[in-house]
């Protein structure tokens, strides 16, 4: 499977993004955290969905290769927009959507705001509502750089922190020692309370889920602790046109822990469905 990088300009901003395959339109869509990239998350899963798909996965703005903003100043509307303008630039009229945690939070405010573009949704590791900062997200967002500190931040999100080999650690070290790459994590998240009190993260309003019109796939590792499991059934709760799929003996990085299930969960819903696309 030939994969193909190349560059779209999304209403002024140089955006990269990862190609492969033909047919329906398949958005994948990264998560957060120091060094991340759509290669980082979908690497090794691009190749197996593009064999039936037309799969496209940018880098987000304040990640990956894609232009950081000048001003530092990022949040879900501004990823938002950028993915309506990403479909706009493309062509794409109508879409599934496969949001890994950040990603998942994107589809699904994308999906609040114009429904008709999308056909249907994979959200995995996604947090929704209200909820207290967990040890991974801090260690995230305090991070600075060196290949020692990316490596304990990255030991958060496996379930087996062996998978975590030494070219994994570089890469996204290399990606997180550019200037103004930490900014869409600090803005992403809360600084620590003042008075030494629990931080609260607020995500997508949980009320907001009973507007979610489109089929929607849940999948979430049974062990992550970064977004815990109660946050997929906050979702399965919320959203009418939802299945759930949990995986035991996982984390946070369910493309990778458990890469086979996981194409075999979105294979077989994006095919249940009408074509997407243009």
């Amino acid at each position: 499977m030939l994969l193909r990088m190349d560059t779209v300009d999304v209403a002024g901003v140089r955006t990269t993004y990862l190609e492969a395959g033909t047919g329906s339109a398949v958005v994948l869509l990264h998560g957060s955290g120091p060094g991340v990239s759509a290669a980082s998350n979908w690497a090794g899963v691009i190749g197996a969905l593009g064999a039936r798909h037309r799969v496209l996965a940018p880098d987000m703005p304040g990640f990956g290769f894609t232009d950081f903003r000048p001003d530092g100043d990022y949040d879900i509307k501004v990823w938002t927009g950028h993915l309506l303008g990403f479909l706009d630039a493309l062509g794409l009229e109508r879409v599934a959507l496969v949001g890994n945690s950040l990603g998942g939070a994107v589809a699904l405010a994308l999906a609040l705001r114009h429904a008709e573009r999308i056909e249907r949704i994979v959200a995995m590791g996604t947090p929704v509502g209200e909820y207290p900062i967990t040890p991974g997200l801090a260690a995230g967002r305090a991070y600075e750089p060196s290949p020692e500190a990316m490596r304990a931040v990255m030991e958060h999100f496996p379930y087996d922190p062996s998978l975590i080999d030494d070219a994994m650690v570089q890469a996204r070290f290399a990606a997180s020692d550019r200037p103004g790459a930490q900014d869409a994590m600090r803005c992403l998240l809360p600084a620590p309370a003042a008075d030494g009190g629990e931080t609260i993260v607020r995500g997508l309003p949980e009320s907001a889920l009973a507007h979610v019109a489109m089929p929607v796939l849940i999948l979430h590792g049974r062990e992550d602790r970064v977004i815990p499991f109660e946050h997929a059934l906050r979702l399965h709760r919320g959203i009418a046109d939802s299945e759930l799929h949990a995986f035991g003996r996982c984390g946070h990085w369910v493309q990778l822990e458990r890469r086979d299930g996981f194409v075999r969960q979105v294979l077989g819903f994006l095919g249940d469905g009408a074509p997407a696309g243009r």
